[in-house]
């Protein structure tokens, strides 16, 4: 039984010994989903968009489109034009896109759901286009 108690232990030391010598990095999975409450006629500001280059230019050609490819009925989405200071990559000045706004017309009874827009961009480099999810909850006004 001390055999055993042994090569357990040298055993986890080995492991111990492994992890400390390896050059581990922690990962972040973002799953690109937004979570939202809105009243009857309420809206809401969900994202800022933008295209641009490694030295902070706007590739953008045109505003932005949203198109919904899944969702509830009596909820709208709409990118408005607007000049956007992309931050996140440590840019200053302002370049042309737009705020992704999302609108709830009148609501009957509570309700959840997802949806999903598809973003749409013409920029000098091809066109573009990515998703993203959004869980919707949905208030009746009281």
């Amino acid at each position: 039984m001390n055999k055993f108690r042994e090569a357990g232990i040298i055993l986890s030391l080995f492991c111990f010994v492994c992890v400390l010598a390896t050059d581990a990095k922690a990962q972040t999975f973002y799953f690109n989903v937004y979570n939202i409450a809105l009243k009857s006629g309420e809206s809401a500001e969900l994202a800022d968009v933008y295209y641009i280059s490694g030295d902070c230019k706007s590739l953008l050609k045109a505003t932005p489109q949203v198109e919904i490819l899944d969702g509830p009925s009596g909820v709208t989405a709409e990118i408005k034009e607007d000049k956007i200071v992309p931050r996140g990559f440590g840019c200053t000045k302002p370049v042309p896109g737009g705020k992704l706004i999302i609108t709830a017309s009148e609501i009957e009874e509570y309700g959840r759901a997802r949806m999903v827009l598809r973003i749409k961009m013409k920029t000098s480099v091809g066109d573009r286009q990515y998703s993203k999810d959004v869980n919707i909850s949905l208030i009746p006004k009281e």
